[in-house]
């Protein structure tokens, strides 16, 4: 019987060639690198003190131009715009990332606004919100006169969950819808109105950040006077009055690079502003149209808001949400106790990939 070859040594090197290249061919897919980030072409934000020093120091250009976002457009609120009307614009798309405190972006995932927050604010103080009457209002010096006096401020927003704390601790609970209380509450949206109602007596009081463009005006001259304030050890303080930065899940998702471009520029511009703080000032004047004065309280106060420090753990600030959603549903609030998040949902709206150890974290 004749010598029959291999297997190996009957295959030809040709069809060995062949074989590899099929192999090879069908491989490729899992060797190919991922896609490329989409490029975001232009992005729209809030035009606010912080956003107006980003943009004409360059900061924006320096963070936004390394990844294909060449324009930034700054979007004016505008003094008829309601408070919560920047949960609006990131819903239907017209600004990419806006800027509430956490209690009420909570507030608005609550009610169905399919968005993360991509940083979160160290916690809050005293003076963030404090509790305000027309200054020469005699009868209203303290929490306790506010028994059976009227207060107006936005529902959903610090205006509501400073004063709520400290006036429940007193003993003295809003109206909600389920049952009166001991002050009659009224939920005002517009903050131009809120002062106005106080200034000519329809309401008591009320709850704003001094450093707001709306109030800081009418706190600088005098007309306002400060009653009350949030405990340095309360909920309020060290949870629910941090800032926070929030967009769209699916924009997250898809500009990733995007949302730490914007976060790195925000980090640039706190640092400059804390050394710089008469330019900026004249920045922040000129082109949000305010007087200098009012412009150099918006940063230099004790309540500012803009250039906080981020907590750049991921679960301390999901602890935050958890620990104010569950004092203000014991104690009372409609709204959370409807349809709070829950341990899982508040997981997912702080993500990760933003704070210490995140893939896109500018903590790292």
């Amino acid at each position: 019987m004749p010598h029959q070859p291999s297997l190996a040594r009957a295959v030809r090197p040709g069809l060995i060639s062949a074989t590899l290249a099929l192999a090879l061919t069908l491989a490729a897919p899992a060797l190919t690198p991922a896609r490329a980030e989409e490029v975001l072409p232009s992005i729209n934000l809030q035009l606010t003190p912080w956003t107006v020093i980003a943009q004409e120091k360059g900061f924006f250009k320096d963070a936004f131009d390394k990844i294909g976002t060449t324009k930034v457009n700054l979007i004016a609120s505008g003094a008829a715009d309601l408070l919560g009307a920047e949960a609006a614009a990131v819903n239907g798309g017209a600004i990419a990332i806006a800027q509430r405190m956490i209690y009420p972006a909570t507030v608005h995932r609550a009610n169905g606004l399919d968005g993360v927050i991509i940083w979160a604010s160290e916690p809050s103080n005293r003076y963030r919100a404090p509790i305000l009457a027309r200054a020469d209002n005699d009868k209203i010096n303290s929490v306790a006169d506010l028994d059976g006096k009227k207060f107006g401020s936005s529902r959903i927003s610090c205006y509501w969950s400073s004063p709520f704390e400290v006036t429940t601790k007193a003993g003295l609970p809003f109206d909600s819808r389920d049952k009166p209380g001991r002050i009659r509450y009224t939920s005002i949206d517009n903050a131009a109105v809120a002062i106005s109602s106080v200034l000519s007596g329809a309401t008591d009081a009320t709850t704003a950040h001094l450093a707001a463009g709306a109030f800081a005006g009418a706190w600088l001259s005098g007309k306002l006077k400060v009653v009350g304030r949030s405990p340095d050890d309360g909920v309020y303080v060290n949870n629910a009055g941090r800032v926070t930065y929030f967009a769209r899940r699916d924009f997250v998702n898809k500009y990733p690079q995007v949302v730490k471009a914007f976060l790195a520029a925000r980090e640039r511009t706190r640092e400059w502003t804390s050394d710089h703080v008469d330019e900026a000032a004249e920045i922040v004047a000129d082109k949000t149209r305010v007087p200098l004065e009012v412009a150099k309280f918006q940063i230099t106060h004790a309540g500012e808001w803009e250039f906080m420090a981020g907590e750049p753990n991921a679960e301390r600030a999901r602890n935050a949400i958890k620990t104010f959603q569950a004092w203000y549903v014991e104690n009372g609030d409609d709204i959370l106790a409807e349809r709070g998040l829950t341990s899982a949902q508040i997981d997912a709206f702080i993500d990760g990939r933003f704070f210490v150890g995140g893939q896109y974290s500018i903590y790292n």
